[in-house]
């Protein structure tokens, strides 16, 4: 029951990896249990960069699902651990950290403005706190 627990504390870590297996297994369509503000979030950056189809909420009463249509274009998707601190200046190295090759891919940053990809925050000349990568 522990090991259930402990697998439970980070949701996006969960929703993500839930997607990533849903992927290599070729699957079109997942549904994401437990759903928090944070995820939804996630899944529009993804969406609008063309890795997912739509997604909706789907109210069960407790804590929500959120259904995600899947395209099979995601080769790798994951959370970073720790949220680290990114300023504008050091997005580069982060990029080539996470993702395999300059301008493929994205990481997903929590701003001021809002939840974006780098590219996003880059115009908006704004950093935040790291929480994703996709590609």
């Amino acid at each position: 029951m522990a090991s259930l627990y402990m697998a439970l504390q980070d949701t996006l870590a969960n929703a993500l990896t839930v997607i990533q297996n849903a992927e290599k297994l070729g699957k079109k369509q997942i549904s994401i249990k437990p759903a928090s503000r944070v995820i939804t979030n996630v899944l529009r950056v993804v969406q609008e960069s063309g890795h997912i189809g739509e997604f909706e909420f789907v109210d069960d009463g407790k804590s929500g699902a959120i259904t995600v249509q899947l395209l099979g274009r995601i080769t790798k998707i994951g959370v970073v651990k720790p949220r680290y601190p990114v300023k504008v200046t050091t997005f580069e190295r982060w990029e080539k950290y996470f993702l395999p090759a300059r301008d493929f891919g994205y990481l997903i940053v929590s701003t001021p403005h809002g939840v974006l990809n780098h590219h996003e925050a880059l115009e908006k000349h704004s950093g935040g706190r790291l929480l994703a990568y996709v590609y």
